[in-house]
């Protein structure tokens, strides 16, 4: 793709003074129900939703966004679904488009795409899907999974970008059904690592036996060593299934930010949790949240194509500050902020380790 140069959407949520990066406290208080938040809870940002489908022509949903920071910004990598299944001229359900802010809350995105469904054999088989962004920052490059999703089952697929102006595929790396590994940001012990969440449909619910292995490779093709690490109902909001995001390297230990599926007379519920691995062995758990960080509370949330859904594709951690941000999909529509500290929820992790 050439070098953009369609205007900017901009999306301006909050007031110019907002700065999450200048560490300033512009955030309400989470709302826990019926016990469903423990005593460490990441906090919503007061313009939530930030970002909605109306801040893009055509859009009816917006969610789910991969996350980093790139060249001193928050940059989110969106999957953009379109109410006509086209975008411009071509079809296309879901195209993934790069958003980018200085102070984490007001964005601009760019209305061309970086992810459309290709064209091109093996992608245009599997029905790839522009949705779900997991991005890595790894070895001077950024590497972003996303599904693939159709009658070959569910797959991630490996990309590689510098500039987040274009992309190239590098492969399959998961077999179905298999659709988000997370790759760990720098080699251990020679070999690159990536957490996998498989799971077996029986009969056809996505929604059972989500349980997370870890697994290793020369070079980010080929994988295997495979290694069990976590299974749900270790907690009542992750009862189903779990999913990971793209570790996070602290002092202490890799925290990864979780999401946990559970039942109710509603349907299904999505909540978030976190957990943290050793560093030299992540096959090692050494701490894991029992209490949701993150459940469904506002409207926002309740409401939507998915209803009861908070979702978490990434984090963006600022050690400096003492932040975690979690961006995130509200019911599979829009896009919410919350954040907390970092070190309280690396001690939340530690504290409550139900393992």
């Amino acid at each position: 793709m050439n070098k953009s140069t369609s205007l900017l959407l901009r999306v301006r949520p909050g007031k110019s003074s907002d700065n999450l990066l200048d560490g300033a406290d512009h955030l309400s208080a989470s709302i826990s129900i019926d016990g469903a938040c423990g005593p460490f809870e990441l906090k919503r940002h007061r313009a939530n939703p930030l970002i909605r489908p109306s801040d893009f022509p055509g859009a009816v949903a917006i969610f789910n966004p991969g996350q980093t920071i790139y060249n001193g910004k928050v940059l989110l990598l969106l999957p953009v679904q379109h109410n006509s299944g086209s975008y411009r001229g071509r079809p296309a359900a879901f195209t993934g488009h790069v958003a980018t802010s200085e102070d984490g809350v007001n964005f601009d995105i760019n209305p061309d795409p970086l992810f459309q469904p290709s064209t091109e054999a093996p992608y245009s088989i599997v029905t790839e899907q522009c949705i779900d962004y997991r991005i890595t920052p790894l070895e001077g490059a950024y590497y972003i999974i996303h599904p693939g999703c159709g009658p070959w089952g569910t797959m991630g697929i490996l990309s590689r970008t510098t500039d987040f102006k274009t992309r190239e595929n590098l492969g399959i790396i998961s077999l179905p059904d298999n659709r988000m590994p997370c790759l760990f940001p720098e080699k251990i012990k020679g070999r690159y690592l990536r957490l996998d969440r498989p799971y077996r449909v029986c009969p056809n619910d996505f929604h059972e036996m989500g349980n997370l292995w870890v697994s290793s490779s020369p070079d980010l093709l080929h994988w295997g060593d495979h290694r069990p690490l976590l299974k749900p109902s270790f907690s009542h909001w992750a009862t189903t299934k779990i999913g990971p995001t793209p570790p996070i390297k602290t002092d202490e230990g890799w925290l990864v930010i979780i999401h946990g599926v559970s039942r109710s007379c509603a349907g299904h519920r999505y909540g978030i949790g976190a957990m943290l691995l050793d560093l030299e062995d992540p096959t090692r758990i050494i701490g894991l949240t029992k209490s949701a960080i993150l459940s469904p509370s506002e409207p926002y949330e309740f409401n939507g194509i998915v209803p009861n859904v908070v979702f978490p594709a990434g984090a963006v951690a600022l050690s400096e500050t003492d932040e975690i941000r979690v961006y995130y999909g509200c019911a599979d529509t829009s896009v919410g902020l919350a954040t907390g500290s970092l070190t309280g929820l690396i001690d939340l992790c530690k504290k409550e380790n139900v393992l």
